[in-house]
């Protein structure tokens, strides 16, 4: 009723074609009605497509939408589990009857997860050597708060995962032999992550030589994290090395390291460790140097700083952290960087006092200079911000958090720096909103972001994008209502560590997860 003779006779349209090769087959099918888009009523397209097709559109949905898709079928619950890389568990000791359940299922994973609360009983020896015989092409794994694993459970559950290459553990009590035993069994190992480890009471056998594979270290809140010392000097192919909050005397390492040849390492970073010149002064023998963060090392002062700047010609990455001790980042040090850093393409500056000319002979100096931050510097104003747009010309990236400048300071951007295109003023008590119909009304493409206002054009995306530790949230500051509802106090109290979080995501964008 209401349908047209046309429309009727649309629906009961069929193809001869279709219909004489149902006939011919023999099928019942031959009565199903197939309208003029080919499309056969009553026909279940979706059990058709292959489990290769299915799986891929699995790996594009949300983790909600996949686990909701999973239990549509059986065959659905099959396939998801079979494309499924990434696993995360609830590494509590309830876990132990159903890993046979579990990966039966999931049984090509490669990332493995395991995280415990702190407030309850991780999970034992067995359950690792459990998950190691069902997941022997395990690549990447992460352990949190598992303090009930030994060094028996982690030497059994290396020799089943031979293929392991990235392994990271947070907050669990195994010491040295189980360390050992990864390093020693798994050939393959590339990055391996240490942090707010409390089992290792004494140093690494000084016999161990670390893989050739190891490429990347990282280890955080270590107590006596120069335990690690053997490890870190018999890795011969170590490119990345990171060191936060590790308590222990490194100039002694960093010298013992100075002496190879061709030392391939690429990548320091160094925060609230024990570190002076000395040792700077053996780090500036990394010929191979690009990228080096100084995050409160106290110690450290611009002689150091001058040794790094003229031997180490390749550094692309700079960032200093002074601590406003007054020691390092001071005119000396900043000119030399000038003058010897001609390839520095990002350069972070937080609590130090640079003098104007310093900064103009970065400017100036600094041709390549891409991305550049400057946090809680009393030095800059108006008249250095102005400098910088002047002569910057490659900049693409600024931001200013916390510097005693006004409008007229951030104004200049309208005019200068003719390749910028996202620019961020964070606590800067003087500038007020006005300024950002100025720069909008001379560069429409400028993405702007004030404290708690960001304007972001619809042909500019923000390259905030996944990051290469891969996988982790990522940490987010709350802004200030105001401008100036904070006092100066306040400005100056600011933890400026996320800056280095905001850098990175430019660096990862500009250039183009993990477990």
């Amino acid at each position: 009723m209401g349908q047209s003779s046309s429309a009727r006779h649309r629906r009961n349209l069929t193809r001869p074609s279709q219909i004489s090769s149902s006939m011919m087959d023999g099928s019942s099918k031959g009565t199903d009605l197939v309208q003029e888009d080919g499309v056969i009523e009553g026909h279940d397209y979706i059990s058709s497509i292959p489990d290769d097709v299915l799986s891929s559109i699995f790996n594009n949905l949300s983790t909600s939408d996949r686990k909701i898709s999973a239990v549509v079928c059986k065959r659905w619950l099959i396939v998801e589990g079979q494309g499924r890389n990434r696993l995360v568990l609830n590494a509590r000791q309830e876990l132990l009857p159903i890993i046979p359940t579990i990966f039966t299922r999931f049984d090509s994973v490669t990332k493995l997860v395991l995280r415990c609360d702190r407030r309850s009983v991780s999970i034992d020896d067995e359950s690792l050597i459990q998950i190691s015989l069902r997941c022997q092409n395990l690549s990447r794994l992460k352990l949190r708060g598992c303090r009930e694993l030994t060094d028996v459970g982690l030497a059994a559950f290396s020799k089943n995962t031979k293929y392991l290459k990235k392994f990271s553990t947070g907050s669990c009590l195994f010491g040295v032999k189980g360390m050992n035993a990864v390093l020693e069994n798994c050939k393959y190992l590339e990055e391996l992550s240490i942090k707010r480890h409390h089992g290792v009471l004494e140093p690494v056998s000084p016999d161990f030589i670390a893989s050739d594979s190891l490429k990347t270290i990282c280890f955080r809140e270590i107590y006596n994290g120069h335990c690690f010392g053997p490890l870190i000097i018999g890795a011969k192919n170590l490119k990345r090395l990171k060191i936060l909050r590790c308590m222990g005397d490194w100039d002694r390492i960093f010298q013992t390291m100075s002496t190879r040849k061709d030392n391939p390492i690429m990548e320091i970073v160094l925060e609230r460790i024990q570190l002076t010149d000395a040792g700077l002064e053996s780090i500036s023998r990394y010929t191979n140097l690009e990228t080096l963060h100084l995050v409160k090392t106290p110690e450290c002062t611009d002689m150091g700083l001058i040794s790094v700047a003229e031997n180490c010609k390749k550094l692309r990455k700079l960032h200093i952290d002074g601590w406003r001790m007054n020691r390092i980042g001071n005119h000396d040090g900043l000119v030399n960087i000038a003058n010897h850093c001609s390839n520095l393409q990002e350069l972070v500056l937080i609590s130090v006092n640079p003098s104007s000319e310093s900064l103009e002979e970065l400017a100036t100096k600094c041709k390549t200079l891409e991305r550049l931050a400057l946090c809680g510097i009393e030095t800059m104003g108006d008249i250095e911000i102005s400098c910088i747009a002047e002569k910057c010309v490659e900049l693409k990236k600024i931001c200013i958090k916390g510097c005693p400048i006004t409008d007229k300071g951030v104004e200049a951007f309208a005019w200068g720096c003719p390749n910028l295109v996202k620019i961020k003023v964070k606590k800067c008590r003087d500038v007020s909103g006005k300024v950002i119909d100025k720069l909008k009304a001379r560069r429409m493409n400028l993405v702007v972001s004030m404290d708690s206002i960001q304007i972001e054009p619809e042909s500019v995306v923000d390259d905030g994008g996944d990051g290469g530790d891969g996988g982790e949230s990522e940490p987010t500051a709350s802004s200030s209502s105001s401008n100036g509802g904070s006092g100066s106090g306040s400005v100056f109290n600011t933890r400026f560590g996320l800056l280095a979080f905001t850098f990175r995501r430019w660096s990862i964008g500009g250039g183009g997860r993990s477990v």
